[in-house]
């Protein structure tokens, strides 16, 4: 293992060495932290994860450097009502020079999926960790569920959301007419039809992510089977640029995972896929949380990971293999 740790370590220095990178970093970037997220605005990363009760913006020029961050608690859930447990899923996103914060919570006295809901903040500031959050309500979704993700493309904003509806979870699309209102046409374009995506006893596709390809395709990632499942996994929707996105004919699923467990790397139920450049914009990373040995569960033990992924010839993404934890890697070019 020394040797190997080694080996990795100098092909780590060289590889640094020929793309001027300057240094390399270890996963887990935090020792906690669940459904993470990273948007990149005016030169700095902004990371957030779930913390259950309140919501938490860290800061950072360098998403490698996250835990000598700078972290401020910038919402805190109401006592009662509507909204005032659970908060997961955080997310932020920078919409017509205002910054709005997605997120899925249920009630003190009620916290069940019958009583999940997507809830949305706006904060006028240009700085997410500053300011006022001021709550917009609880979006009008035709089901309840959890984990919304907001997109725009070519001129339209959509929300993708993981809907309970009945014993399974599904992907639910909707066209927006402004970030905190959904159109009524809400259209279920993916549901668990695999047996790796109903792992774990439920049956689940949830934290749902959008990703433009170089080329003509549009895909829609998302984590499948219950997450406490040590197979919980990465599972892709692929839909042509030109398509309507509301047609779930216009969406193929993947039939086998595209990021899954390595057991012989030690990493476990990994998930929350999300996505974010380097600084100098020329490489695409992965940002998601796993577990570092099985039967951990779905709670604080899992920790937030990040690595580089490139894309195939035919405009398709590779996500690779899970990285062990403590192996040496580049850090993103700047």
């Amino acid at each position: 293992m020394i040797v190997m740790i080694g080996l990795l370590l100098g092909l780590a220095c060289a590889a640094q060495a020929h793309s001027g990178a300057g240094q390399v970093f270890t996963n887990p970037l935090l020792p906690s932290g669940a459904d993470p997220w990273v948007v990149r605005y005016a030169d700095h990363y902004y990371y957030t994860d779930t913390q259950g009760e309140r919501v938490t913006v860290w800061k950072t020029r360098e998403m490698t450097r996250l835990a000598q961050a700078p972290a401020a608690t910038v919402w805190r859930a109401p006592r009662s009502g509507p909204g005032s447990a659970s908060i997961w899923a955080p997310e932020l996103h920078r919409i017509g020079g205002r910054w709005y914060l997605y997120y899925a919570a249920s009630e003190a006295d009620h916290d069940d999926d019958a009583h999940r809901h997507v809830f949305v903040l706006e904060n006028a500031s240009p700085d997410p960790t500053v300011g006022r959050w001021l709550s917009t309500g609880m979006l009008d979704t035709r089901y309840t569920g959890i984990d919304p993700t907001v997109f725009k493309w070519r001129g339209t904003l959509y929300l993708v959301y993981s809907a309970y509806v009945g014993d399974h979870s599904d992907l639910i699309i909707a066209r927006m007419t402004n970030p905190w209102t959904i159109s009524k046409q809400q259209v279920d374009i993916a549901r668990p039809s695999f047996s790796w995506e109903m792992q774990g006893g439920r049956k689940i596709l949830e934290a749902p992510q959008f990703l433009a390809g170089p080329g003509d395709k549009l895909f829609i990632t998302y984590s499948a089977s219950a997450c406490w499942s040590d197979d919980y996994a990465v599972g892709m929707l692929t839909a042509n640029k030109d398509a309507d996105l509301t047609n779930p004919r216009s969406w193929r699923k993947s039939r086998s995972p595209v990021f899954a467990k390595s057991a012989v790397n030690g990493v476990y139920a990994p998930g929350g896929l999300g996505f974010f450049k380097s600084p100098d914009g020329k490489q695409n990373w992965i940002v998601y949380h796993a577990n570092s040995a099985p039967e951990l569960g779905c709670g604080s033990r899992r920790s937030p990971r990040v690595q580089q992924f490139r894309w195939r010839k035919d405009g398709t993404p590779d996500y690779g293999i899970p990285v062990r934890i403590g192996v040496p890697l580049v850090v993103p070019s700047r």
